[in-house]
């Protein structure tokens, strides 16, 4: 078709917008572009455009979660429930080496949640694909980047690179995760279509990438890994992200350099990645607010006969040490996710997973040290699983690309302001060439306005080139807000010529279609049916008539004010449902079947409830399962066989609307939870190590003789402090140096990470702390030894706690943890020093909740945090009323839950420090570490523990570790309370036992 002639009706800036673009995108077809596969199976393939999976194509919306992070296969159901019912096609996760993998001999897949495999059960059964990305690196701002600790010492050569002491190291891993992950894949009848290979490594070349000069140790370990991926049952794509739009890496339409992957993507967090603002620098400069970028030109450059994909794009930001409590600022919220989600589509991007969907929580050790206790990541599943308003906003646009089969075969004929009459809004089209159906992605000419703004659309469509709306009123973008809207847009049979609303989505009801359209609450909407010759309201909710006006190619419908939704029906029963945008947001399309594409003609659609996970039929009975936070109407668009509708597998009363869908009230009073007091504690002293009569003789100690290191970072002092050489790695550590003779004090040098800290005794007698800081990850101190006693003619033992707070990232991960430098000032010389870390060290006695759980503190190594451990002896005392003088307490109480069953409960425990806040606290919840409250360089207060973990009827063992770093003491208020309560299908009331193993006297020993 001539350029010239198809827009001959357009104003002349139009025109001229248009021609600014590339003419010959236009005629871009399938045809045109190759299809590949990997040459093992055809299953997955991809092109120009898309994913394509058993020949069908895919819009891949998908979202990350963790299932170390949430250490209770019962929960991880909750979860993928969610990101189904939010209309997604896929999840995305990590593995994680280290927790796999407590030594380097020891592998386990099979201990509680170590059993990872449940997770493509449970995605079967929801329909879900998956995207598996088990490292061996993954970043993820946890420990070490996800590497086994053992492998920080130095001793395993260059890590991320083909040095053969790491290569060795990694392969039995490697090699059995891929095998587990084999026999889900879509090739074996499973679900899981994509295996990336290592994460964010953008080191294929040497320097600027335009030069293509190789990195040939980073070329030769990708290509490693692909092939241990392969030898062990990997026959689907192998795909890579890219840590940003410089490295250009991996991409087989970049180069052909070793190392290349069957689809390359691309990372992006274009908001602050960080909940602390003054973080925000990097490769995308100076942060701006809802600044978006342009990533078009990128994917023609790098991956132009591959889909436009990013295997992680910005659900949310992490808060670090120091950061905000609560978390992020309001930009990276609903609107976030309203405007940037739908750029990506405007920049014809057809696969993107979302990091994070559900963030959860670092219990243990595993965060990072740029990370506090919480991972919640502004995620649109928060940490304690609710859902709200980011959440809906992200499922109003996942289940329009769930149905929008248009969208995965798209050309971008433009991108311009003359689209519009407002040029304050700039449009791009998207046009597919098979269908000549459109996509207009509105979002104002500067991204980041918040400004109101009015215009008409010019628009080409199947009757002709059109302003819209033609009738009357304009379509709104309100502040931080984008809109896709649809030209020639087929739902069934039938066709949407045009619509000023936006498609939520639609489905086949006994063969006619019923589509829902949605806008803001009081906007006005207009739409075209092709070829409907009338219509009529069957249901109302405004004051405004609603006009209809008849063409030639159908029929006009103008709505001028839109409030909760409308329903319109028209000839060969056709239904148009026009909804506002907080009606919108509580209209779900769950499907009859689990095949993940959910073919519209066996999905339904329903209005009203909080969250709506499943859907079945027997006979004439749909079975509906779901949240709901107080009584609820629901309305059910359903097949007229339907007659009746259990909710929850209760018998709802059941009435036929006018409208001709079925109404039934649900629910009734909100389950009342009454949470037990923490008021009745046991304590006893958690430093003994500190006297000098304490005996370290036990096998819980090791003696550092070490007068060498593997590490890269040499000790300024001998004999090597550095824990991780002698097997300990997670969280507290305990040293004791002996001196004879005279000394004025202590020079020490302590690395831990950031927010880290430590403590000093000599003989009983306290020295001095160093507090920590956000963005410190050593802390150097010299202590005067003026106002404590030395002995004579006896040995002086010097103890230095210390907490760590995890190994750092990327290069980083083998910067050592423990004392650098130790050097007594004034001449003696240390003759001996031992350390203590977490019972077992590399064999930790607790294969559950190992490796990464437990620490040195004697508490930890004695088990005192476990259920079952006999504390009878010990004195009744309350964190609350505190201790005085710098030293360490360990508080107990066992306290009963009894959760009602059929509801969905969070409970979060609140810690505050009402006196000292130079105090650094642990909470334990039956034997899980499940909160680091530090007030000196954190925020955090809320530490929300989920079921499973907390046993929900019956005794919970909860402990408490509260340090005092300085001679003002120690006070900790310490509450339970509930952080939501919703009646549901999934009750987080459930048999979890196997995961709370209970105290037993091999832990005696460690004393």
């Amino acid at each position: 078709m001539n350029v010239f002639r198809r827009f001959a009706s357009l104003s002349a800036l139009a025109l001229l917008g248009y021609i600014h673009t590339s003419v010959s995108a236009q005629y871009s077809s399938p045809s045109q572009w190759p299809l590949h596969d990997n040459g093992l199976s055809d299953t997955v393939q991809w092109d120009h455009f898309s994913y394509k999976i058993n020949g069908k194509r895919l819009f891949v919306f998908s979202g990350e979660l963790h299932y170390w992070r949430i250490p209770v296969p019962e929960v991880w159901e909750d979860i993928l429930e969610k990101i189904k019912a939010a209309g997604f096609t896929a999840f995305a996760f990590y593995g994680h080496w280290g927790y796999h993998a407590t030594n380097n001999h020891t592998l386990d897949f099979e201990t509680g949640a170590h059993n990872f495999a449940k997770l493509f059960d449970i995605a079967r059964r929801v329909g879900l694909y998956v995207i598996v990305r088990p490292g061996p690196y993954v970043n993820a701002e946890a420990n070490a980047g996800g590497f086994p600790l053992w492998i920080t010492t130095g001793a395993y050569g260059k890590l991320r690179d083909d040095d053969s002491r790491y290569l060795a190291a990694l392969a039995p891993y490697f090699s059995k995760y891929s095998a587990i992950v084999s026999k889900y894949l879509v090739t074996n009848g499973g679900n899981v279509f994509l295996y990336q290979i290592e994460n964010e490594y953008g080191e294929q070349w040497v320097g600027d990438a335009r030069k293509k000069v190789p990195n040939v140790p980073a070329g030769n370990y990708m290509a490693y890994l692909e092939s241990i991926a392969r030898q062990n049952g990997i026959d689907i794509p192998l795909i890579h992200n890219d840590p940003n739009m410089n490295s250009k890496s991996w991409s087989k339409d970049f180069s052909n350099g070793m190392g290349n992957v069957d689809v390359a993507g691309v990372d992006s967090y274009p908001s602050c990645w960080s909940c602390n603002l003054d973080e925000c620098t990097g490769t995308n400069g100076q942060y701006v607010p809802y600044q978006t970028i342009n990533y078009y030109e990128y994917f023609k450059e790098t991956t132009p006969t591959q889909p436009s994909f990013f295997p992680e794009f910005q659900g949310g930001s992490y808060n670090p040490w120091g950061g905000p409590k609560g978390g992020c600022p309001r930009d990276i919220g609903a609107d976030f996710a309203n405007l940037f989600y739908r750029n990506l589509i405007s920049q014809r991007v057809t696969a993107l997973s979302l990091y994070m969907m559900y963030g959860g929580t670092n219990w243990g050790s595993f965060a990072a040290p740029v990370t506090a206790t919480s991972y919640d990541y502004s995620a649109p599943i928060s940490e304690n699983r609710m859902i709200g308003t980011k959440f809906y906003e992200t499922k109003n646009l996942a289940i329009f690309t769930r149905i929008a089969e248009g969208l995965t075969i798209t050309n971008r004929l433009g991108n311009s302001n003359s689209y519009t009459t407002n040029t304050a809004v700039t449009v791009s089209e998207l046009r597919n060439p098979k269908t000549n159906g459109a996509f207009y992605v509105a979002i104002h000419s500067h991204s980041t306005s918040n400004t109101k703004e009015f215009f008409k659309l010019h628009v080409s469509t199947s009757i002709g080139n059109l302003t819209i709306p033609q009738q009357s009123g304009e379509i709104i973008l309100n502040g931080h807000q984008s809109k896709i809207l649809v030209t020639d847009f087929a739902f069934g049979d039938e066709i949407l010529t045009y619509s000023t609303a936006e498609v939520l989505t639609y489905s086949i009801v006994d063969r006619i279609p019923v589509i829902i359209l949605w806008t803001g609450i009081g906007e006005s909407v207009e739409f075209h049916l092709k070829d409907a010759l009338e219509g009529s309201v069957v249901k109302y909710q405004g004051s405004s008539k609603i006009a209809f006006r008849h063409d030639s190619r159908g029929v006009v419908v103008s709505l001028p004010s839109v409030s909760g939704y409308t329903v319109l029906q028209f000839d060969r029963g056709v239904k148009v449902i026009v909804a506002d945008k907080p009606t919108a947001y509580l209209f779900w399309a769950p499907a009859l079947s689990n095949d993940p594409f959910a073919p519209v003609d066996q999905s339904i659609l329903v209005q009203g409830p909080y969250l709506v996970r499943h859907v079945s039929q027997d006979g004439k009975t749909l079975a509906l399962k779901g949240d709901i936070t107080n009584a609820t109407t629901i309305d059910v668009f359903a097949s007229q066989q339907i007659e009746s509708l259990t909710w929850n597998g209760k018998r709802a009363v059941t009435s036929r609307t006018s409208y001709g869908s079925l109404q039934a009230r649900i629910g009734g009073t909100t389950p009342k939870i009454e949470l037990p007091s923490l008021n009745v504690w046991r304590v006893c002293d958690g430093l003994p190590e500190k006297f000098p009569n304490y005996n370290d003789s036990g096998i819980a100690w090791i003696e550092a003789n070490h007068l060498t290191t593997p590490n890269p970072t040499k000790p300024d002092s001998l004999p090597v402090l550095y824990v991780d050489d002698y097997g300990f790695h997670n969280g507290f550590h305990l040293f004791r140096g002996y001196f004879n003779g005279s000394a004025t004090g202590v020079d020490l040098s302590v690395q831990g990470g950031m927010a880290f800290g430590w403590s000093a005794w000599l003989n009983g007698e306290f020295l001095g702390s160093f507090l920590g800081n956000s963005t410190v990850g050593m802390g150097n101190m010299t202590l005067s030894f003026a106002n404590v006693t030395l002995n004579d003619t006896n040995q002086n033992v010097l103890l230095v706690a210390q907490d760590n707070t995890g190994h750092d990232l990327r290069a980083g991960a083998v910067s050592p943890r423990g004392i650098l430098r130790a050097n007594l000032v004034g001449g003696a010389e240390f003759s001996k020093w031992k350390i203590a870390g977490e019972a077992g060290g590399e064999n930790p006695l607790d294969p559950v909740r190992a490796p990464l759980n437990e620490g040195g503190l004697a508490a930890e190594r004695l088990g005192w945090h476990l259920p079952g451990f006999d504390d009878s002896q010990w004195e009744s005392a309350s964190p609350s009323l505190g201790f005085e003088g710098a030293g360490l307490r360990f508080y107990r109480t066992v306290v009963p839950l009894n959760i009602p069953e059929h509801s969905d409960i969070a409970l979060a425990f609140i810690l505050n420090a009402p006196a000292s806040k130079k105090i650094r606290v642990q909470l334990f919840v039956n034997g899980y570490q499940y909160g680091r409250f530090n007030p000196w360089v954190g925020n955090e207060i809320r530490f929300p523990v989920p079921p499973g973990v907390l046993k929900y009827t019956g005794d919970n063992t909860i402990g408490l570790s509260v340090w005092a770093q300085s001679e003002e003491g120690a006070k900790v208020g310490v509450d339970l309370e509930t952080e939501y309560v919703v009646e549901s299908s999934w009750s987080s009331r459930f048999d979890a036992d196997y995961l709370r193993p209970g105290w037993t006297n091999e832990r005696l020993a460690y004393g």
